[in-house]
């Protein structure tokens, strides 16, 4: 995207759209269930691009304007963050709690940590009402949802906007999934082009096995009514009555 000013004055934006993709040779990668289609626009550019895109979501033609891919890669980036906060939210509790880390009644399984019915309302467990505990955090999730937002339709927006002094903390590094600076890289981790590429592929690679995690202890909450520390307890005490297989058999 190019921008730049007229004789009047007006700032003007112009869409620099790619008319060919050059086929990147990738016979040395690391690739997963390719297709010919698939390596057409897939060049290994991105983190974590293996080759695989069966439903060609990421092909820039093939979704004829309907789905962004730009938007895809971003938002796959940022739900595999909150899938590995999800994953250890699910694990943690229940876990430090059977080995007495915390105190019993807040070894909280993860489905009845809400405030929805009938798993949900765990009163009193957290020292405040539950909803009022929902509420407050559906308000500042909104806020930063938003704030997200903005930064990827107009990144570096946002250490432009005022912000209680905090603008520069914000400001990011002009690309959207990967803010960094002082607040989102405080420990200075990956700071060169390679490092930053490994990290990259780690935390997309993470990422996609917590959604998967995810997915899995959802479906284990709704078949075996438990967390998934009592399920894989129970399936090492005895395999082969705890599977799977038996779990489905008693639906």
């Amino acid at each position: 995207r190019v921008a730049f000013k007229a004789v009047t004055g007006r700032r003007v934006l112009a869409r620099a759209e790619q008319t060919s993709v050059s086929k990147v040779d990738r016979s040395g990668d690391s690739l997963f269930f390719p297709s010919e289609q698939s390596l057409g626009y897939l060049d290994g550019t991105y983190a974590g691009d293996f080759g695989f895109d069966p439903l060609g979501l990421s092909d820039p033609e093939g979704a004829g304007g309907f789905i962004d891919p730009e938007w895809l890669r971003y938002a796959e980036i940022i739900n595999g963050r909150w899938a590995m906060l999800g994953a250890a939210g699910c694990v943690g509790p229940e876990a430090l709690g059977a080995m007495g880390v915390i105190p019993e009644p807040t070894r909280v399984l993860w489905f009845k940590s809400g405030v929805f019915p009938p798993a949900g309302t765990p009163e009193g467990v957290y020292g405040i009402d539950p909803w009022a505990l929902f509420w407050i955090e559906v308000v500042l999730m909104q806020f930063a949802e938003l704030r997200r937002w903005q930064d990827y339709n107009n990144p570096g927006s946002m250490g432009k906007q005022y912000f209680l002094g905090l603008e520069n903390f914000f400001k990011g590094s002009g690309e959207p999934a990967y803010p960094g600076g002082p607040v989102f890289n405080f420990m200075g981790m990956a700071k060169d082009g390679e490092a930053q590429k490994t990290m990259r592929t780690k935390e997309i690679k993470n990422g996609r096995l917590a959604m998967i995690a995810c997915f899995g202890f959802g479906a284990q909450a709704v078949i075996t009514g438990k967390g998934p520390v009592q399920n894989l307890t129970d399936h090492l005490s005895s395999p082969f009555s705890e599977n799977l297989l038996s779990n489905f058999g008693k639906i």
